[in-house]
């Protein structure tokens, strides 16, 4: 089970006009716009990834207000891992358990949940928050995902684990956010 004290999420690549491109991509910006403003009601360390951004350009205006309090972390490599200032990041915030969402799936989203899982990490994919151009890539990547025991969940699956309890005192924010 996810616990909020010891859990964070990390924003892959949703930047320019890829983020556009990918297949049901209102539903992923509905679902990644809930699932932020989830783990800021939560308190929750956010990390936001830029690929290449000089060619990508940098994250989509749909998300970009909801994390201008968190730095972008630009990479090159696909997996982020590879990036010795995200895995600075990552050891500076020193939570065990990583949710991920972001495009592309089958790219960098994979390539870095297998990475976090190598450095020892628990991670947590969320399904509905991420994309890929062609649905056959996104669930290509939660196949292969699955055979290599990552975790898999939703937006409102991951948000209501870590609150655990309707009598918490941001059950109704969490409400007006997942509705």
């Amino acid at each position: 089970m996810l616990d909020k004290n010891d859990t964070g999420l990390i924003v892959v690549d949703v930047q320019g006009k890829l983020s556009h491109l990918v297949h049901n991509s209102e539903m992923m910006f509905q679902n990644v716009a809930k699932l932020i403003k989830g783990c800021i009601l939560l308190e929750l360390p956010i990390l936001v990834l830029e690929q290449n951004p000089e060619k990508l350009g940098k994250t989509a205006s749909e998300i970009r207000p909801l994390l201008n309090s968190y730095p972008c972390i630009k990479k090159y490599t696909f997996d982020a891992c590879a990036s010795p200032r995200f895995v600075e990041k990552i050891n500076k915030v020193g939570v065990k358990h990583w949710l991920i969402c972001g495009i592309e799936a089958h790219v960098c989203v994979y390539q870095t949940a297998m990475g976090l899982k190598q450095m020892g990490k628990s991670i947590e994919v969320v399904v509905d928050s991420i994309g890929s151009r062609e649905d056959t890539n996104k669930q290509a990547a939660i196949t292969k995902l699955l055979s290599k025991d990552v975790g898999i969940t939703s937006t409102e699956m991951c948000l209501f684990e870590m609150i655990k309890d309707c009598k918490d005192d941001k059950f109704k924010a969490l409400l007006d956010i997942v509705r």
